[in-house]
């Protein structure tokens, strides 16, 4: 990983922290469980993955730990496709034991979460044992999951563990792969948009973080082709760039380093097919393609030219009211939420839009460079995602293309942070872009 000295003062003024984890990414790192469970003072562990995730391993670990005296109770989502809502998190605790003393979660992103979330509740320590370079989120401390229909991020806890097993993790399907690189693809949009905000709305930057991801992103590109071939430096590559993304997002104390616009469409996405059951596909995968149409916006923007009465008008004639009824209609009862947060975030208020506004004129030269510093151009991000054969376009992964300008143009309201919609709203120009990008 690149170069990152925590527990100092950082030029940024902070003082960086992340919880005490044990990492260990090589083949046959499987077999150290019993290793790390004792200096856990482990003495009966709760295993539980799902009925895709168990065979890999779940015998072997139990028997690794029975094999030391270490009693091990487990539970298997009978699920074949687990979704990380509120009936997942109460089953897992439903059958939770309360005997054991350490958790062990086998899986990827769900099954992270829901250990994640756990171990925080509980207090017991917790360990994964990661089965696909699939995502971001193994050393984070928060679970990305669905409530009352709506994405949402919950704060939880780093595991204590992390054990990637190259032979483990070439088990996974192809495309998990290509979903892993795909989330960390997404962070040239995020240090991007992270740097935009810190201009335009003065939120806190961390230029020591920003680099660290950047570091952690190249040497994941400069070892993409590997992929297909399930490449065990390239496997762990990724597996080792996402699990720096998490821990970035730990110095920080935010998802700034690693998420921004293109996660967002992913959430949308992720919350009509709960609402609608329409397709959805790998979380990595969407914000590949949401990078790629991220990308082809900012192409757009940079063609543009801010006109202070422009802006100021459409904000005036912004129909708050119309634009919830529209939200609703497109997204389901998930939107309520996204419509609640306006009464904290005041983000359509027009004098707070004027001062954004005049912001981004005086600034635009700025806002121009970090573009060009940060981002590739579609026709280089095309390049890498042809390099893994992934998808490019929503429809290629069953997701009617005609919902894009909605999708975009919805994205602005999933969080509070400051993203590329919200950019072209202030400008006044969102609904134009939104149809000419998709």
């Amino acid at each position: 990983m690149s170069t990152f000295i925590p527990n100092t003062l950082c030029t940024c003024g902070r003082v960086h922290t992340a919880a005490d984890l044990d990492c260990v990414i090589q083949k046959s790192a499987v077999n150290r469980i019993t290793e790390f469970v004792k200096k856990l003072d482990g003495k009966k562990a709760f295993l539980f993955a799902d009925i895709n995730t168990y065979p890999i391993a779940g015998d072997k670990i139990c028997a690794l730990l029975e094999s030391d005296g270490i009693a091990c109770s487990k539970y298997i989502f009978s699920d074949r496709h687990l979704e990380p809502d509120e009936k997942a998190v109460g089953s897992v605790f439903m059958h939770y034991d309360s005997s054991c003393d350490i958790i062990i979660g086998l899986g990827s992103g769900v099954i992270n979460d829901i250990g994640k979330i756990l171990s925080k509740s509980t207090g017991k320590p917790y360990i994964i044992v990661g089965t696909a370079p699939s995502m971001d989120g193994y050393a984070s401390a928060s679970s990305s999951m669905a409530m009352d229909g709506v994405k949402v991020s919950l704060n939880t806890k780093c595991p204590d563990v992390i054990i990637g097993d190259i032979d483990i993790l070439k088990t996974a399907p192809v495309h998990m792969a290509k979903s892993g690189l795909g989330d960390m693809l997404a962070k040239y949009t995020s240090i991007c948009e992270w740097r935009i905000s810190n201009l335009i709305n003065g939120e806190y930057y961390c230029e020591s973080i920003a680099d660290f991801v950047r570091k952690s992103l190249e040497k994941c590109v400069s070892n993409a082709e590997g992929i297909l071939r399930q490449d065990e430096e390239s496997l762990a590559a990724v597996f080792e760039g996402l699990i720096g993304c998490g821990t970035a997002m730990e110095y920080a104390g935010l998802s700034r380093p690693a998420s921004g616009i293109e996660h967002y469409l992913s959430h949308v996405w992720d919350m009509r097919g709960l609402e609608f059951g329409t397709h959805v596909d790998l979380h990595g995968i969407q914000c590949a393609i949401g990078s790629l149409y991220s990308i082809k916006a900012y192409e757009r923007l940079r063609q543009i030219t801010p006109d202070m009465a422009k802006g100021c008008a459409y904000a005036e004639g912004f129909d708050f009211e119309d634009w919830s009824r529209q939200l609703i209609e497109f997204i389901g009862q998930g939107a309520n939420a996204m419509i609640r947060l306006e009464a904290k975030e005041q983000k359509y208020n027009v004098d707070k839009h004027k001062i954004r506004l005049k912001k981004i004129i005086d600034s635009w030269d700025d806002i121009l460079r970090i573009m060009d510093e940060e981002l590739p151009s579609s026709e280089e991000f095309e390049k890498i995602l042809d390099s893994i054969d992934a998808p490019k376009t929503v429809s290629e992964i069953g997701i009617d293309s005609s919902i894009l300008p909605m999708t975009f143009k919805s994205a602005k309201d999933i969080r509070d942070k400051y993203v590329l919609p919200r950019l072209m709203w202030d400008l006044g120009i969102l609904d134009e872009m939104a149809d000419s990008i998709c």
